[in-house]
């Protein structure tokens, strides 16, 4: 059995990277929801495996590229 020999301070420091992880997490989540502009709702997005979020990242950088491109309005 290992024993964790942190100081109090590298623990708030882990805590802080994990915080930090969680709210970059949440924010690719909403977003994502944003741009399916209601095709997926935040549950439903929340329940996607990684691999599948990267796929719809991808694509929504795709479309992104595609609408300047072409001058049409995104938003």
């Amino acid at each position: 059995m290992r024993i964790l020999t942190w100081s109090v301070d590298r623990i708030l420091e882990e805590v802080e990277i994990l915080d930090n992880n969680i709210k970059q997490y949440k924010a690719e989540l909403y977003k994502m929801c944003w741009y399916m502009r209601g095709g997926m709702t935040l549950e439903e997005v929340y329940l996607l495996g990684p691999e599948d979020r990267e796929i719809i990242n991808g694509i929504v950088k795709e479309n992104l590229k595609t609408t300047k491109k072409s001058g049409l309005p995104f938003f």
